[in-house]
C-alpha cells in the first residue's frame, strides 16, 4: 500500500515501523459546537484508512483526542452560562451522535486535554531542561522556535519567512514573535491547573503530544488530520515532540483536503456553514457518507446539495441493484450453463482495480468506479435470460454479494438490509419534497380501483397526477409498486 506522505511531499509504500502492528493518531474535535461537514469528512477519511489497515490484517491502535479546554471552549461557556468542563462534555456527546449516525468506528483510545495535564506539565518541563522553552514573569511558558533545526519542515516554510510577518502583541512576554505558547497563565475567571510556573492552563499544541507519546510509542506509523492542522499545529507538535525526545515523532503524515460549499471556503461568516444535523434533517446519513467517499481524501470537495442528490442517485442505484440480486438469488432452479470467461474476467478486473484503488493512496473514488462496474454486470446478467438462469449466473451473483459486502465493510456503506434502507430513502425523499405517504398511498389505490373497472381514462390521469407530486408506479406480478422520482 502506498500512502502519501505530507512530510516527504510524495507517496511511499507504507509498511509498519513494528511488524503487523499500526499505530495512528488523529486529531479530534474542539468540543464547543456541532460537528460540520469538515469534521464529518476527516472522520470518515480516518475511519476508512483503520478500517482498511484492519482488513488487510493489520492490528490497528487508533488513537484520537478531544480538545476539552480551549479559548474557544471559554468563551462559549461564558455565553452560555454553564462550566467550559459542562459544554465540553455535551458537545463531545453530540460527537457520538453524530458519527455513529455516520456509522464512523469508535477509536480505541479516546484521551481528553484536562485528563492528561501531568503529562503535558512533564513534557514543558522537559523541553525547558533542555533549552527549548522558557517561562515568563507571568506564568506563561513558550517554546523557542529557532532552537528546533527542523521546524518547518512538515509544511515546508522558511523561519524566515515566517518572520517576516511575525509580531509580538502588546502584553506578550515571548521572546520571538515566532515563539508558542505551552501553558498559559491563568485568567480571572478561567479554568487552571496548578503548574511549577502558577496556575494555568496547556496551550493546544502540546495536548496531542504528551498523549500521543503516552499511549503510542515513537515514533508511531500514521499522524492524521485536517489539512488546515498541517501548520501551525502539527509543525508545532513535531517540534515539541522531536525536541523533548530526540525522536521522529511520526513516520507518516496524511491530510485529507477541504471542503468548499459551492467552491467557495466553508465559513461562517459567508454564511455558508453547514453541521452534520444540517445535511442530515434532509438527507440519509449514509448518503452524506458516500458523498464524502466520491472524492480523493486529498482533493478538495464541492460540498452542494445538487452534488448530494446525485450521490443520493448512485447510493440508491447500488442498493437497489443489491435488492434485486438477492431476490435472484432465491430461486430454486438452475441450469447447468456457465458464464462465459470473458464475464468472469470482468469480475476479476473489478476485484483487482478496487484492491488496486485502496492500495493506491487509498483512492476510494476510483474503489466506487469499480463497485459501479460490478454493479452494472449483475444488470447485465439479469438481462440476459439464458446467463440469469444459469449456476453461473447465480455463482457470479453471489460473488458480487461477497464483494460488495467485503467493499461495504471497508468503505462503512452498504452494510443496511436493501430493502430497509431503500425504504427508508423512500421516506425520507417523500418528506423532504413534502409529499404526503397518505396521499400518495389513496391515489394508489384509486389507479388500481379505476384499472380494475377498466376506466383507464382515469387511471392515466391518477398516473399522472402522481408523476406531478414526484411518485412513478409500476405495475408488478404482485401488485402496483411506487417509488419517488
Amino acid at each position: 500500500m502506498r500512502l502519501y506522505n505530507t512530510l516527504k511531499r510524495k507517496k511511499e509504500e507504507f509498511v509498519p515501523a513494528n511488524g503487523n502492528k499500526v499505530s495512528l493518531y488523529a486529531c479530534g474535535i474542539t468540543a464547543y459546537d456541532l460537528c460540520h461537514i469538515g469534521h464529518a469528512r476527516s472522520s470518515v477519511v480516518f475511519d476508512v484508512l483503520v478500517r482498511y489497515l484492519r482488513f488487510k490484517g493489520y492490528d490497528v491502535t487508533f488513537v484520537r483526542n478531544f480538545t476539552d479546554i480551549d479559548d474557544k471552549i471559554i468563551n462559549r461557556a461564558n455565553e452560555s452560562g454553564v462550566s467550559a468542563d459542562e459544554l465540553a462534555k455535551k458537545f463531545i456527546g453530540e460527537f457520538y451522535v453524530d458519527m455513529d449516525r455516520l456509522n464512523i468506528l469508535r477509536a480505541d483510545i479516546e484521551p481528553k486535554c484536562t485528563e492528561h495535564i501531568p503529562e503535558m506539565i512533564a513534557l514543558t518541563e522537559t523541553l525547558i531542561a533542555k533549552d527549548h522553552a522558557y517561562s515568563t514573569p507571568s506564568g506563561d511558558v513558550y517554546f523557542k522556535v529557532r532552537s528546533f533545526d527542523d521546524y518547518g519542515k512538515l509544511s515546508g516554510r522558511n523561519i524566515e519567512d515566517l518572520q517576516s510577518g511575525a509580531r509580538i502583541k502588546p502584553g506578550e512576554e515571548k521572546k520571538d514573535p515566532l515563539d508558542f505558547a505551552l501553558w498559559k497563565a491563568a485568567k480571572p475567571g478561567e479554568p487552571s491547573w496548578e503548574s511549577p510556573w502558577g496556575e494555568g492552563r496547556p496551550g493546544w499544541h502540546l495536548e496531542c503530544s504528551a498523549m500521543s507519546e503516552k499511549y503510542l510509542d515513537l515514533p508511531f506509523d500514521i499522524h492524521g488530520g485536517g489539512q488546515d492542522l498541517s501548520f501551525p499545529h502539527h509543525e508545532n507538535e513535531i517540534a515539541q515532540s522531536e525536541a523533548a525526545t530526540g525522536k521522529e515523532m511520526a513516520r507518516f503524515w496524511v491530510h485529507n483536503g477541504f471542503v468548499q460549499i459551492n467552491s467557495e471556503k466553508m465559513s461562517k461568516s459567508l454564511g455558508n456553514f453547514f453541521t452534520i444535523r444540517d445535511i442530515i434533517e434532509k438527507f440519509l446519513p449514509e448518503t452524506l457518507r458516500y458523498f464524502l467517499l466520491t472524492m480523493h481524501y486529498r482533493s478538495p470537495l464541492d460540498f452542494s446539495f445538487e452534488a448530494l442528490e446525485d450521490a443520493e442517485k448512485g447510493i440508491r442505484r447500488v442498493y437497489t441493484a443489491l435488492e434485486q440480486i438477492e431476490e435472484a438469488l432465491q430461486k430454486q432452479k438452475w441450469s447447468k450453463a456457465a458464464l462465459p470467461a470473458d464475464v468472469l474476467a470482468e469480475i476479476d478486473d473489478a476485484e483487482n482495480g478496487w484492491t488496486e484503488a485502496m492500495e493506491d493512496d487509498m483512492n476510494t473514488a476510483a474503489a466506487m468506479g469499480h463497485i459501479f462496474t460490478i454493479i452494472r454486470l449483475a444488470g447485465r446478467i439479469a438481462e440476459d435470460k439464458a446467463w440469469r438462469k444459469s449456476e453461473g449466473g447465480r455463482d457470479a451473483w453471489t460473488r458480487i454479494l461477497a464483494d460488495m459486502k467485503k467493499w461495504g465493510d471497508v468503505l462503512g456503506i452498504f452494510t443496511i438490509d436493501p430493502k430497509v434502507f431503500l425504504e427508508n430513502l423512500k421516506m425520507n425523499m417523500l418528506d423532504r419534497k413534502g409529499i404526503e405517504v397518505a396521499r400518495v398511498e389513496e391515489l394508489v389505490v384509486a389507479r388500481q380501483d379505476a384499472r380494475k373497472n377498466k376506466d383507464f381514462s382515469r387511471s392515466d390521469e391518477i398516473r399522472d397526477e402522481l408523476i406531478e407530486l414526484g411518485v412513478e408506479v409500476k405495475d408488478t406480478p404482485q401488485g402496483a409498486v411506487w417509488d419517488v422520482i
